[in-house]
Protein backbone atom coordinates (compact mmCIF):
# COMPACT_ATOMS: atom_id res chain seq x y z
CA UNK A 1 0.00 0.00 0.00
CA UNK A 2 2.20 2.77 -1.29
CA UNK A 3 -0.07 5.32 -0.72
CA UNK A 4 -1.72 5.32 3.14
CA UNK A 5 -4.62 7.29 3.92
CA UNK A 6 -4.73 10.03 6.11
CA UNK A 7 -4.62 9.09 10.00
CA UNK A 8 -5.13 12.47 11.45
CA UNK A 9 -6.65 12.40 14.78
CA UNK A 10 -6.21 8.89 15.00
CA UNK A 11 -4.22 6.93 17.79
CA UNK A 12 -2.81 3.66 17.04
CA UNK A 13 -0.63 1.33 19.13
CA UNK A 14 2.26 -0.47 17.41
CA UNK A 15 3.91 -3.85 19.46
CA UNK A 16 7.48 -4.11 18.87
CA UNK A 17 7.89 -0.76 17.36
CA UNK A 18 11.57 -0.38 17.62
CA UNK A 19 12.95 -2.49 15.10
CA UNK A 20 11.53 -4.38 11.46
CA UNK A 21 8.04 -4.07 10.66
CA UNK A 22 6.77 -2.56 13.71
CA UNK A 23 9.24 0.11 13.45
CA UNK A 24 8.46 0.76 9.67
CA UNK A 25 4.73 0.42 10.23
CA UNK A 26 4.67 3.20 13.27
CA UNK A 27 6.81 5.14 11.36
CA UNK A 28 4.55 5.27 7.74
CA UNK A 29 1.46 5.45 10.05
CA UNK A 30 2.92 8.65 11.64
CA UNK A 31 3.92 10.13 8.18
CA UNK A 32 0.24 9.85 7.35
CA UNK A 33 -0.48 11.95 10.40
CA UNK A 34 -1.62 9.23 13.12
CA UNK A 35 -0.39 9.58 16.68
CA UNK A 36 1.61 6.52 17.40
CA UNK A 37 2.12 4.85 20.81
CA UNK A 38 5.38 2.81 20.69
CA UNK A 39 5.30 -0.26 22.38
CA UNK A 40 8.05 -1.62 23.56
CA UNK A 41 10.32 -3.98 25.84
CA UNK A 42 13.55 -1.20 26.30
CA UNK A 43 11.84 2.14 26.30
CA UNK A 44 15.31 3.53 25.83
CA UNK A 45 14.96 1.19 21.80
CA UNK A 46 12.12 2.69 21.37
CA UNK A 47 13.69 6.19 21.93
CA UNK A 48 16.14 5.35 19.47
CA UNK A 49 13.31 4.07 16.69
CA UNK A 50 11.40 7.49 17.53
CA UNK A 51 14.29 9.61 17.05
CA UNK A 52 14.91 7.66 13.70
CA UNK A 53 11.70 8.71 12.79
CA UNK A 54 11.40 12.06 13.54
CA UNK A 55 14.60 12.57 11.04
CA UNK A 56 12.46 11.68 8.51
CA UNK A 57 9.52 13.12 9.82
CA UNK A 58 10.00 15.92 12.05
CA UNK A 59 6.08 16.17 12.55
CA UNK A 60 5.53 12.75 13.88
CA UNK A 61 3.81 12.24 16.27
CA UNK A 62 5.37 9.89 18.36
CA UNK A 63 5.48 8.51 21.57
CA UNK A 64 7.40 5.55 23.87
CA UNK A 65 5.31 3.12 26.20
CA UNK A 66 7.02 0.15 27.87
CA UNK A 67 5.44 -3.16 26.94
CA UNK A 68 6.66 -6.77 27.70
CA UNK A 69 4.68 -9.24 26.22
CA UNK A 70 6.41 -11.77 27.95
CA UNK A 71 5.26 -10.60 31.31
CA UNK A 72 1.60 -10.34 31.80
CA UNK A 73 1.69 -7.62 34.96
CA UNK A 74 3.52 -5.53 31.97
CA UNK A 75 0.73 -5.70 29.96
CA UNK A 76 -1.74 -4.84 32.32
CA UNK A 77 -0.08 -1.87 33.33
CA UNK A 78 0.29 -0.51 29.47
CA UNK A 79 -3.51 -1.58 28.95
CA UNK A 80 -4.40 0.24 32.33
CA UNK A 81 -2.30 3.26 30.64
CA UNK A 82 -4.47 3.38 27.85
CA UNK A 83 -7.21 2.95 29.36
CA UNK A 84 -6.24 5.99 31.60
CA UNK A 85 -5.76 8.47 28.77
CA UNK A 86 -9.33 8.81 27.94
CA UNK A 87 -8.28 9.06 24.64
CA UNK A 88 -9.84 6.87 21.78
CA UNK A 89 -7.97 4.53 20.34
CA UNK A 90 -8.24 3.76 17.42
CA UNK A 91 -6.13 1.10 16.12
CA UNK A 92 -3.97 -2.22 17.99
CA UNK A 93 -1.16 -3.16 15.60
CA UNK A 94 0.01 -7.03 17.66
CA UNK A 95 3.57 -7.09 16.02
CA UNK A 96 5.90 -8.23 17.97
CA UNK A 97 7.31 -11.70 18.73
CA UNK A 98 10.25 -13.91 18.99
CA UNK A 99 11.36 -16.54 16.94
CA UNK A 100 13.10 -19.96 17.77
CA UNK A 101 14.83 -19.80 20.33
CA UNK A 102 17.55 -22.49 20.66
CA UNK A 103 16.61 -23.78 24.12
CA UNK A 104 13.08 -23.65 25.92
CA UNK A 105 12.99 -20.17 27.48
CA UNK A 106 9.81 -18.87 29.88
CA UNK A 107 8.04 -16.02 30.29
CA UNK A 108 7.94 -14.28 34.20
CA UNK A 109 4.36 -15.93 34.19
CA UNK A 110 5.66 -19.64 33.38
CA UNK A 111 4.54 -20.02 29.38
CA UNK A 112 6.68 -21.23 27.43
CA UNK A 113 8.53 -18.22 25.78
CA UNK A 114 7.42 -18.18 22.01
CA UNK A 115 3.78 -19.01 22.60
CA UNK A 116 3.79 -16.63 25.77
CA UNK A 117 5.34 -13.66 23.98
CA UNK A 118 3.98 -14.55 20.51
CA UNK A 119 0.57 -15.09 21.69
CA UNK A 120 -0.98 -14.91 25.29
CA UNK A 121 0.94 -11.50 25.94
CA UNK A 122 -1.18 -10.33 22.66
CA UNK A 123 -4.27 -12.14 23.11
CA UNK A 124 -4.72 -10.52 27.11
CA UNK A 125 -3.11 -7.09 25.16
CA UNK A 126 -6.17 -7.47 22.49
CA UNK A 127 -8.56 -8.13 25.19
CA UNK A 128 -7.67 -5.56 27.99
CA UNK A 129 -7.46 -2.79 25.15
CA UNK A 130 -11.40 -3.95 23.71
CA UNK A 131 -13.39 -1.26 25.87
CA UNK A 132 -11.40 1.33 24.47
CA UNK A 133 -11.07 0.65 20.98
CA UNK A 134 -15.19 -0.67 20.92
CA UNK A 135 -15.25 3.44 23.01
CA UNK A 136 -13.82 5.01 19.13
CA UNK A 137 -16.13 3.36 17.31
CA UNK A 138 -19.24 3.71 19.41
CA UNK A 139 -19.36 0.68 21.33
CA UNK A 140 -21.42 -2.71 20.63
CA UNK A 141 -24.40 -1.70 17.94
CA UNK A 142 -22.86 1.31 16.51
CA UNK A 143 -21.78 -0.29 13.13
CA UNK A 144 -24.28 -3.17 12.54
CA UNK A 145 -22.38 -6.22 10.59
CA UNK A 146 -19.06 -3.47 10.61
CA UNK A 147 -16.87 -6.53 11.28
CA UNK A 148 -18.63 -8.79 8.63
CA UNK A 149 -16.66 -10.44 5.89
CA UNK A 150 -17.93 -8.41 3.35
CA UNK A 151 -17.88 -4.85 4.86
CA UNK A 152 -15.03 -2.41 4.88
CA UNK A 153 -14.00 0.50 6.42
CA UNK A 154 -13.35 3.24 3.43
CA UNK A 155 -14.43 5.83 5.88
CA UNK A 156 -11.44 5.09 8.64
CA UNK A 157 -13.84 5.37 11.35
CA UNK A 158 -14.04 1.91 12.40
CA UNK A 159 -11.29 0.83 15.17
CA UNK A 160 -9.28 -2.24 14.20
CA UNK A 161 -6.96 -5.37 15.39
CA UNK A 162 -4.25 -6.42 13.14
CA UNK A 163 -2.81 -9.11 13.76
CA UNK A 164 0.65 -10.82 12.59
CA UNK A 165 0.82 -13.90 11.79
CA UNK A 166 3.35 -16.29 9.74
CA UNK A 167 3.61 -18.74 6.68
CA UNK A 168 4.82 -20.68 9.71
CA UNK A 169 1.20 -20.98 10.73
CA UNK A 170 0.62 -23.52 7.77
CA UNK A 171 2.85 -26.40 9.41
CA UNK A 172 1.74 -25.34 12.94
CA UNK A 173 -0.69 -27.56 15.77
CA UNK A 174 -1.82 -26.93 18.34
CA UNK A 175 -0.78 -28.92 21.19
CA UNK A 176 -3.61 -28.86 24.05
CA UNK A 177 -1.64 -31.48 25.51
CA UNK A 178 1.79 -29.44 25.78
CA UNK A 179 0.87 -25.87 25.05
CA UNK A 180 4.38 -25.39 26.83
CA UNK A 181 6.54 -27.47 25.26
CA UNK A 182 7.56 -29.08 28.33
CA UNK A 183 8.51 -32.33 26.30
CA UNK A 184 10.11 -32.87 23.49
CA UNK A 185 10.60 -28.66 23.13
CA UNK A 186 11.61 -27.75 19.06
CA UNK A 187 12.36 -24.32 18.64
CA UNK A 188 10.53 -24.03 15.05
CA UNK A 189 7.77 -25.93 16.10
CA UNK A 190 6.99 -23.69 19.02
CA UNK A 191 7.40 -20.85 16.53
CA UNK A 192 5.20 -22.21 14.37
CA UNK A 193 2.34 -23.50 16.90
CA UNK A 194 2.35 -19.92 18.42
CA UNK A 195 1.54 -17.71 14.61
CA UNK A 196 -1.10 -20.39 13.78
CA UNK A 197 -2.50 -19.03 17.36
CA UNK A 198 -1.86 -15.77 16.15
CA UNK A 199 -3.71 -16.48 13.08
CA UNK A 200 -6.26 -17.92 15.08
CA UNK A 201 -6.94 -15.32 17.58
CA UNK A 202 -7.42 -13.04 14.23
CA UNK A 203 -10.15 -15.26 13.12
CA UNK A 204 -12.13 -15.81 16.23
CA UNK A 205 -12.04 -12.27 17.01
CA UNK A 206 -13.59 -11.22 13.71
CA UNK A 207 -16.30 -13.81 14.58
CA UNK A 208 -16.84 -12.31 17.87
CA UNK A 209 -17.74 -8.87 15.97
CA UNK A 210 -19.94 -10.44 14.10
CA UNK A 211 -21.66 -12.46 17.07
CA UNK A 212 -21.87 -9.36 19.57
CA UNK A 213 -22.15 -6.73 16.63
CA UNK A 214 -19.36 -4.30 17.37
CA UNK A 215 -18.54 -1.69 15.36
CA UNK A 216 -14.81 -3.30 15.23
CA UNK A 217 -12.45 -4.99 12.49
CA UNK A 218 -10.25 -7.82 12.63
CA UNK A 219 -7.72 -8.56 10.54
CA UNK A 220 -4.66 -11.10 10.07
CA UNK A 221 -1.58 -10.46 8.29
CA UNK A 222 2.23 -12.37 7.59
CA UNK A 223 5.41 -10.94 5.91
CA UNK A 224 6.70 -13.32 3.84
CA UNK A 225 10.30 -13.53 4.60
CA UNK A 226 10.94 -9.95 5.30
CA UNK A 227 15.08 -9.53 6.24
CA UNK A 228 14.61 -8.03 9.53
CA UNK A 229 16.33 -8.80 12.89
CA UNK A 230 13.78 -11.52 13.73
CA UNK A 231 15.68 -14.07 12.04
CA UNK A 232 18.55 -13.75 14.80
CA UNK A 233 17.24 -12.21 17.73
CA UNK A 234 15.35 -15.02 19.29
CA UNK A 235 18.17 -18.08 17.69
CA UNK A 236 20.75 -15.77 19.88
CA UNK A 237 19.07 -15.85 22.76
CA UNK A 238 21.49 -18.45 25.39
CA UNK A 239 24.45 -17.93 23.31
CA UNK A 240 27.59 -16.34 23.98
CA UNK A 241 27.52 -15.19 20.50
CA UNK A 242 25.00 -13.97 18.30
CA UNK A 243 23.70 -15.62 15.46
CA UNK A 244 23.88 -14.03 12.47
CA UNK A 245 20.50 -13.81 9.32
CA UNK A 246 22.09 -15.42 6.37
CA UNK A 247 22.19 -13.84 3.16
CA UNK A 248 21.68 -16.83 1.08
CA UNK A 249 18.13 -16.79 0.56
CA UNK A 250 18.10 -12.91 -0.77
CA UNK A 251 16.61 -14.01 -3.87
CA UNK A 252 13.52 -14.86 -2.12
CA UNK A 253 13.71 -12.45 0.47
CA UNK A 254 12.37 -8.71 0.34
CA UNK A 255 13.06 -5.45 2.35
CA UNK A 256 11.20 -4.46 6.00
CA UNK A 257 9.79 -1.47 3.31
CA UNK A 258 7.82 -3.88 1.20
CA UNK A 259 7.51 -6.44 3.81
CA UNK A 260 5.30 -4.41 6.38
CA UNK A 261 2.96 -3.65 3.48
CA UNK A 262 0.83 -6.65 4.56
CA UNK A 263 0.17 -5.18 7.56
CA UNK A 264 0.08 -1.57 6.89
CA UNK A 265 -2.88 -3.10 5.29
CA UNK A 266 -4.41 -5.10 7.63
CA UNK A 267 -3.80 -2.02 10.19
CA UNK A 268 -5.33 1.10 7.73
CA UNK A 269 -6.13 -0.43 4.14
CA UNK A 270 -9.33 1.64 3.30
CA UNK A 271 -10.24 -2.03 1.40
CA UNK A 272 -9.44 -4.32 4.23
CA UNK A 273 -12.54 -6.61 5.75
CA UNK A 274 -12.39 -8.35 9.38
CA UNK A 275 -11.78 -11.89 9.06
CA UNK A 276 -9.36 -11.54 5.90
CA UNK A 277 -5.78 -12.66 5.67
CA UNK A 278 -2.96 -10.34 4.04
CA UNK A 279 0.31 -11.52 2.63
CA UNK A 280 2.54 -10.96 -0.16
CA UNK A 281 1.17 -12.34 -3.35
CA UNK A 282 4.56 -13.57 -5.06
CA UNK A 283 6.02 -17.45 -4.77
CA UNK A 284 5.09 -19.39 -2.08
CA UNK A 285 4.56 -16.23 -0.20
CA UNK A 286 7.69 -15.37 0.40
CA UNK A 287 7.85 -11.97 -1.64
CA UNK A 288 5.66 -9.06 -3.73
CA UNK A 289 3.21 -6.68 -3.23
CA UNK A 290 0.06 -7.24 -0.74
CA UNK A 291 -2.98 -9.55 -1.96
CA UNK A 292 -5.20 -11.15 0.28
CA UNK A 293 -3.86 -14.30 0.80
CA UNK A 294 -6.12 -18.23 1.85
CA UNK A 295 -5.98 -18.71 5.22
CA UNK A 296 -4.20 -22.09 5.68
CA UNK A 297 -6.21 -25.17 6.45
CA UNK A 298 -4.43 -25.41 9.84
CA UNK A 299 -6.60 -22.37 10.91
CA UNK A 300 -10.06 -22.74 9.23
CA UNK A 301 -11.71 -24.30 12.11
CA UNK A 302 -14.08 -22.21 14.05
CA UNK A 303 -13.93 -24.78 16.92
CA UNK A 304 -10.16 -24.91 17.12
CA UNK A 305 -9.93 -21.22 17.19
CA UNK A 306 -12.72 -21.07 19.95
CA UNK A 307 -11.01 -23.87 22.12
CA UNK A 308 -7.77 -22.21 21.65
CA UNK A 309 -9.48 -18.64 22.73
CA UNK A 310 -11.42 -20.13 26.40
CA UNK A 311 -7.92 -21.93 26.73
CA UNK A 312 -6.03 -18.86 26.41
CA UNK A 313 -8.56 -16.88 28.76
CA UNK A 314 -7.60 -19.19 31.67
CA UNK A 315 -4.17 -18.75 31.00
CA UNK A 316 -4.54 -14.61 31.18
CA UNK A 317 -7.22 -14.30 33.19
CA UNK A 318 -8.97 -12.35 30.81
CA UNK A 319 -12.13 -12.28 28.64
CA UNK A 320 -13.77 -10.05 26.09
CA UNK A 321 -16.11 -7.96 26.67
CA UNK A 322 -19.85 -9.46 26.49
Amino acid sequence: MPNIPDQTGRRIVVTGANSGTGKETAKRLAAAGASVVLAVRTPAKGEDAAADIRREHPAADLEVRELDLADLSSVRRFADGIAADERPLDVLVNNAGVMAPPERFETADGFELQFGTNFLGPFALTNLLLPTLLRAGGGAGAGAGAGAGGAGDAGGGVPRVATMSSLAAIPGRIRFDDLQWHRGYNPWRAYAQSKLADLLLALHLHRLTVERDWSLVSTAAHPGYTRTNLQSAGRSLGRSRPVRSSDRALPFTQAVEQGAEPLLYAAVGPAAVGGAYYGPNGPAGLTGPTTTVTVPRSARSADLARSLWAVAEDLTGTQAPA
